[in-house]
């Protein structure tokens, strides 16, 4: 018992160190295809905001990013933007025309859902 006592905390370090680990990208046909992205958020603790945007990863480095704003100026954008991957992470294009990127790191990716820390954090559901 006094043994069982001791290692508890190791295990509920590395369960805790594991479970927050990125997830390290291989190349872009992880993330082929259209992503809806349904929440962003400043932190994984902080309250979601709910938005209504398709992101669509293409095979050529370009990632097409559509929104609707139905109380907006205009019912919907869609942007071209660059990435690419590079060690294991997004690196996006921050604004088309404009040659800054920004890194995302894939927080967690499990079947058809995938959370990023790019700016903010982005909640999306593979469509």
């Amino acid at each position: 018992m006094n043994r069982c006592v001791k290692i508890l905390p190791l295990v509920t370090i590395f369960f805790t160190l594991s479970a927050n680990a990125d997830v390290q990208l291989k190349d872009n046909s992880e993330i082929l295809g259209t992503w809806i992205l349904h929440d962003e958020a400043v932190s994984l603790t902080s309250p979601k905001k709910a938005v209504t945007q398709e992101w669509e990863f293409k095979n050529d480095g370009t990632l097409i990013s559509s929104a609707t704003d139905v109380a907006g100026r205009i019912s919907a954008l869609k942007i071209s933007l660059k990435y690419s991957i590079e060690n294991g992470e997004i690196k996006k294009q921050s604004a088309p025309g404009r040659e800054k990127y920004e890194s995302c790191k894939v927080i967690e990716k499990e079947g058809s859902d995938m959370i990023l820390k790019c700016t903010y954090f982005f909640f999306l559901t593979k469509k």
